[in-house]
Formats: structure tokens, C-alpha cells, sequence
């Protein structure tokens, strides 16, 4: 039963990074979007939580920074937002 579901959160992983780039690449979304950042967060999320519990170090650390890049960005957008308003 955990492998299945490691198996769901693993490829749901690669789906949410896939369809952000592609969604990008198509002109979908912007990279400075919610959505985009959002899908790259939840993406290396997932693929970092199937890459620790196979113990494959370098695939998590790669995907803790990919995770990590996506929050710097929100974190940006949105205190960009908050000096905006009055």
C-alpha cells in the first residue's frame, strides 16, 4: 500500500513540474504567476518526498532547491504586492 502511494505522489510530481513548463512554454501562464510557481512548489515537493523515501540524496536535494526557488519567488511576487497597495 505505501509504495502505491509513493508511487501517486511521485508521478503526481512529475506532472505538476511538466505541466508548469509546458504551460509556460505554450504561453499559458507566465513565470511570474501563481499558478506556475505554485505547480514547480508541489511538483519538487512531491519528487523530493519520493526521492527521500528511496534514500536518492542527490534527486532530493535537487528537488528541495527547485522547491526552494519556487517559494523565493512567491515570497517575492507577494511582498512586491503588499509595498503596492497603501
Amino acid at each position: 500500500m505505501m509504495n502505491l502511494v509513493m508511487s501517486i505522489i511521485g508521478w503526481s510530481g512529475v506532472l505538476f513540474c511538466t505541466l508548469g513548463y509546458l504551460f509556460l512554454s505554450m504561453k499559458l501562464i507566465r513565470a511570474d504567476s501563481l499558478s506556475f510557481q505554485a505547480l514547480n512548489i508541489l511538483g519538487g515537493l512531491c519528487l523530493a518526498i519520493t526521492a527521500l523515501d528511496t534514500h536518492d540524496l542527490p534527486n532530493a536535494a535537487a528537488n528541495v532547491l527547485w522547491m526552494s526557488i519556487g517559494l523565493y519567488a512567491l515570497s517575492r511576487q507577494f511582498s512586491k504586492r503588499e509595498q503596492k497597495q497603501p
